[in-house]
C-alpha cells in the first residue's frame, strides 16, 4: 500500500504544482505535450513499431532499442549551454560565462548552490512531466499501441532530459555529437544515468571513476586509469536488464490506470510524480559526491565497481 499511498499524495502535490504552474504559464506543460504528440509523433510511432512483438525479448534487448529510439525524440535532446546560460549565467563576467561553458559551473558555484539547482531542476521537470501525463491520460489524449504506450515513451523521455541537465549541473559534458548523435561514450552515460536513477548497485561509482563523458575538473588530481571492459560492462548489463523489467512494469501500472476513465489522468500523473521525483533524487545525490573527489573516493569506487562485478557474474 505503501507505493498507492505515494500515488495519492503525489497526485495531490500535482494538483497544487499544477494550480501553481497555471499562474507561473503552464503553457510550457503544454509546449512538452505538444513536442511528445505533435512535432515528435513520428518518432515515437518508431518507439512503438520497433518493439511490437519484442516484449518475449530478453529485457536487455527491449531496454536498449527503446533506449535508442527514445533518446531520438526532440525533447531529450538538451542543450547544455543554454541551459547553463539560464540557470547559472546571470551576473557572470564574460571570463566566469567562458570557464561556464568550458567546465561547468562546478568551479564558480559552491556546493550548497549546485544541490539547490539541482534540486530545483528535478521539481519543475517532475511537475512538467506529471502535468504532461495527465494530459496524455485523460479521454482523447496521445493515442500508442498498447506495447510502449505514449506516456511510457514520454516519462522515459522527461527521465533521460532530466538526467542531462543534472550531469550538466555538476559538471558533465555535451553529450551529443555534431550531428545530433549519440556516441557509445554518450549512450553509455545516459544508460548510467537511468541505471542510478532506477537504484541499480554500482551504477553511482561507476558514473563518477568511469570518466564516461565527465566534467574535466573532476578528475584533475586523479590519475587516468582507464577501467576494462570486464569491470564495467557487466554493470551496463544489468542496467539494460533493470530498464528492460521496469518498462514492462511500467507500461502495466500505466494501463491499469486508465481503466478508471474519469480519473486515470489523475492516477497516471500520481504514478510519474511519485515515481520520478524519488528517481531524480537517486542521481543527484551521487552526481552531487563529484564535488572535491578526489583520488581516496576514486580507489573507493573502482574497489566498488570490481565488487559488483563480481557479484554479477556470480549470478549468471
Amino acid at each position: 500500500m505503501a507505493f498507492w499511498d505515494d500515488v495519492v499524495k503525489g497526485a495531490g502535490d500535482l494538483a497544487n504544482g499544477t494550480v501553481k504552474a497555471v499562474g507561473n504559464g503552464f503553457n510550457a506543460t503544454t509546449k512538452a505535450v505538444g513536442d511528445v504528440a505533435g512535432s515528435a509523433g513520428k518518432e515515437i510511432d518508431k518507439v512503438v513499431n520497433g518493439a511490437k512483438g519484442k516484449f518475449d525479448a530478453k529485457p536487455e534487448e527491449v531496454a536498449m532499442q527503446v533506449l535508442e529510439q527514445v533518446s531520438k525524440l526532440p525533447v531529450v535532446k538538451v542543450d547544455r549551454n543554454q541551459f547553463l546560460m539560464d540557470k547559472f549565467g546571470k551576473g557572470l563576467s564574460q571570463d566566469e560565462v567562458g570557464k561556464l561553458l568550458a567546465d561547468g559551473p562546478v568551479n564558480i558555484v559552491s556546493k550548497d548552490k549546485l544541490d539547490k539547482a539541482a534540486k530545483a531542476c528535478i521539481m519543475d521537470n517532475v511537475l512538467l512531466s506529471s502535468g504532461a501525463s495527465v494530459l496524455a491520460g485523460l479521454p482523447g489524449g496521445i493515442a500508442m499501441a498498447v506495447t510502449i504506450p505514449a506516456d511510457v515513451a514520454q516519462y522515459y523521455a522527461m527521465a533521460l532530459k532530466l538526467a542531462q541537465e543534472l550531469g550538466y549541473i555538476y559538471g558533465f559534458q555535451y553529450l551529443w555529437s555534431e550531428k545530433d548523435k549519440l556516441t557509445e561514450e554518450a549512450q553509455n552515460t545516459l544508460l548510467l544515468y537511468l541505471g542510478v536513477m532506477l537504484g541499480v548497485s554500482g551504477t553511482g561509482a561507476l558514473l563518477r571513476a568511469g570518466g564516461m563523458a565527465i566534467g574535466k575538473q573532476a578528475l584533475k588530481s586523479i590519475p587516468q586509469k582507464a577501467l576494462t571492459k570486464t569491470l564495467y560492462y557487466p554493470i551496463l548489463k544489468k542496467v539494460l536488464k533493470v530498464f528492460g523489467i521496469s518498462l514492462t512494469k511500467g507500461t502495466f501500472a500505466k494501463g491499469v490506470s486508465k481503466v478508471l476513465p474519469v480519473v486515470s489522468g489523475v492516477i497516471s500523473g500520481g504514478i510519474t510524480f511519485a515515481t520520478m521525483k524519488p528517481m531524480g533524487e537517486n542521481l543527484q545525490k551521487e552526481l552531487s559526491k563529484m564535488i572535491d573527489y578526489n583520488e581516496e573516493q576514486y580507489e573507493k569506487d573502482v574497489k566498488s565497481i570490481r565488487k559488483e562485478a563480481e557479484v554479477i557474474e556470480d549470478e549468471e
